[in-house]
């Protein structure tokens, strides 16, 4: 039977994976799954440096991976993936999410439910938030960073780690080369069938969060990353009106000026030069944009190893 795969970043933290392991096996004993043999892929982001890791080696279902360096649990997530890819089978069931418990066993069932008829074999599942147990300076930092990501992308972000679907997609989504950036946001960037299950925000089972400012803010960067082409598609537009609106304001006071007899007030020609120095500014921004934005087009395929991911 198809196996069921779980991919878990683990970066100290291991009495909450420990737990996790125990809810999930307890929602899997009850047969919401569907599949065989759960395997789990447990990340130790720490690079090999906790020795608490050593009580899930004994575990008879868990793997470990240990990364070469701490990446973050979205990088870690990919390596762990990559590292397995192999293994997986086309019709087997990946899941990926944290370790600490904000993403629920109990809505394990409700995640695995689009991919249980053949319609839902190129499909992924992801878990969006509906309510988040955090305090209100981080509520009030999380919409900021929403709207701008709105803003800039065009595109609502209320999802996290928490994603199922299947093993042959996932062997060739692995290929992409933005999942280099960030796990999360890439998913929203494939041209695949995305299904959205509402689910609550768990609390953490054990320990504190290692989410600071600073790597919290870095998060969101990576999550705009693979974003990249749309960002750099709005800026495109912004600058064009921008340099078009300057150009033709500045002219307009000019044929004033020459075909008139009409008086230009002072501030006419400190308008001029502003708009005139605002719309240079605009086509060097669009120029620079273009470039990002035809990188952002060029995927270079020299890296990928179909020998390894499987064939396409």
């Amino acid at each position: 039977m198809a196996r069921l795969w779980f991919v878990v970043p683990v970066f100290e933290d291991v009495p909450a994976f420990l737990e996790l392991h125990r809810r999930l096996t307890e929602v899997l004993g009850r047969g919401a799954q569907g599949v065989a043999q759960p395997c789990y892929v447990v990340v130790d982001d720490t690079g090999g440096r906790d020795p608490q890791v050593d009580r899930i080696r004994s575990l008879p279902d868990v793997r470990v991976v240990e990364a070469p360096f701490n990446l973050g649990h979205q990088r870690a997530i990919v390596y762990g993936l990559r590292s397995v890819a192999s293994g997986i089978g086309d019709d087997d069931i990946v899941v990926t999410l944290d370790a600490d418990g904000e993403d629920r066993p109990d809505d394990l069932p409700r995640l695995l439910e689009p991919l249980a008829d053949a319609s839902g074999s190129g499909r992924v599942v992801v878990a969006r938030r509906t309510r988040r147990r955090t305090s209100l300076s981080f509520k009030a930092m999380y919409l900021v960073f929403r709207v701008l990501f709105r803003m800039l992308t065009g595109t609502s972000v209320r999802s996290g780690n928490y994603a199922a679907y299947h093993g042959w997609l996932a062997k060739r989504m692995l290929l992409h080369p933005h999942f280099d950036l960030c796990y999360s946001s890439s998913l929203l960037t494939l041209n695949r069938e995305i299904e959205f299950v509402p689910c609550e925000r768990g609390e953490r089972y054990a320990g504190r969060s290692k989410m600071g400012f600073s790597r919290l803010f870095l998060h969101g960067l990576r999550m705009m990353m693979p974003f990249a082409d749309r960002i750099a598609m709005r800026a495109l537009i912004l600058f064009t009106v921008t340099f078009t609106l300057g150009v033709l304001l500045s002219l307009g006071v000019l044929g004033v000026r020459v075909l008139t007899d009409a008086a230009i007030p002072g501030w006419a020609t400190s308008t001029i030069l502003a708009m005139l120095l605002l719309s240079f500014i605009a086509l060097g921004n669009f120029i620079t944009l273009f470039t990002v934005f035809s990188q952002s087009m060029g995927i270079s395929l020299s890296d990928i190893d179909r020998s390894r991911y499987g064939p396409s």
